[in-house]
């Protein structure tokens, strides 16, 4: 169940994987800490393999479709009601 997320939309952790990926050119393991769940980032590119890389407030990680949820669907909902 791979999730699209168009490049610059909102996104929010849902739930913390094993380990993160640093979006180098050289991606290094890091501990998944460095993100906390409901932590919101900027989609920034599409990766192989599932993967999105995200700009967080700690750094740009490489994150798996699995651990994120699109919030930009919330916020424009909220603005077509009013």
């Amino acid at each position: 169940m791979s999730q699209e997320f168009p490049v610059g939309s909102q996104v929010r952790i849902v739930a913390l994987p094993p380990y993160i990926k640093t979006a180098d050119p050289m991606p290094m393991l890091r501990p998944p800490d460095l993100v906390s769940i409901g932590e919101e980032g900027t989609v920034t590119d599409r990766r192989p393999g599932g993967y999105w890389s995200v700009r967080f407030a700690r750094g740009h990680f490489l994150i798996d479709s699995q651990y994120i949820e699109s919030i930009d669907n919330s916020v424009i909902s909220n603005s077509e009601a009013e």
